[in-house]
This record gives structure tokens, C-alpha cells and sequence, in this order.
């Protein structure tokens, strides 16, 4: 079996970042909700 999980600081930052959250709707409703739920960390 092969090692699946390579990190990369950039890759993620852009697929889950504040930025990429903010600009669709689905990401802005995550955004509120964790902001609602009192998260210390919105996005990574």
C-alpha cells in the first residue's frame, strides 16, 4: 500500500483556505456556521 497523505502548506491553504471559502456560497455558509458554533479556527 502506497502513502496516500503528502502534505503541501500551499495546496491546502488553496482548497480550503479563507479565500477559496469566501468566494462561493456553499464556503460562506461554513464560514458562518463555525463563526456561529464559536470556532477558534475558521479555516486551515
Amino acid at each position: 500500500m502506497s502513502i496516500t497523505y503528502q502534505p503541501a502548506k500551499k495546496k491546502r491553504a488553496r482548497t480550503h483556505g479563507f479565500l477559496k471559502r469566501s468566494r462561493t456560497p456553499g464556503g460562506r455558509r461554513v464560514i458562518a456556521n463555525r463563526r456561529a458554533k464559536g470556532r477558534k479556527k475558521l479555516t486551515v
